[in-house]
């Protein structure tokens, strides 16, 4: 129902800089609350950011003022701005859907796309 698609990651230095994106097909961004994961190896999938269709915004302590998520519904595409990268922002990130609504319930997931960030 709901396709997602990340591109944008790559291996960069620490204090470094990335821009995840996440493309999808639909008006997705109007009914659902799009956000950004990530898994660190043998580690659980936590929540990084998340934006709502009204602009809302909610950060991890971890990455508050380093990552900025905005979203472009012209282009349908989710980004992520990474700043001042540390080697503990190594993680496979995940583009997710988390929608709501009556005609459209469930959580959606893109593939993910590896960060590598070394010293």
């Amino acid at each position: 129902q709901v396709q997602l698609v990340e591109s944008g990651g790559g291996s960069v230095q620490t204090g470094g800089s990335l821009k995840l994106s996440c493309t999808h097909s639909g008006d997705v961004f109007r009914i659902c609350v799009m956000g950004w994961y990530g898994q660190a190896p043998g580690k659980e999938r936590d929540l990084v950011s998340t934006i709502t269709s009204s602009g809302t915004t909610t950060y991890a302590d971890s990455v508050k003022g380093r990552f900025t998520i905005s979203q472009d519904n012209g282009k349908n595409t989710l980004y992520l701005q990474m700043n001042s990268l540390k080697t503990e922002d190594t993680a496979v990130y995940y583009c997710a859907a988390r929608c709501r609504a009556t005609w459209l319930k469930g959580d959606f997931w893109g593939q993910g796309t590896q960060v590598t960030v070394s010293s």
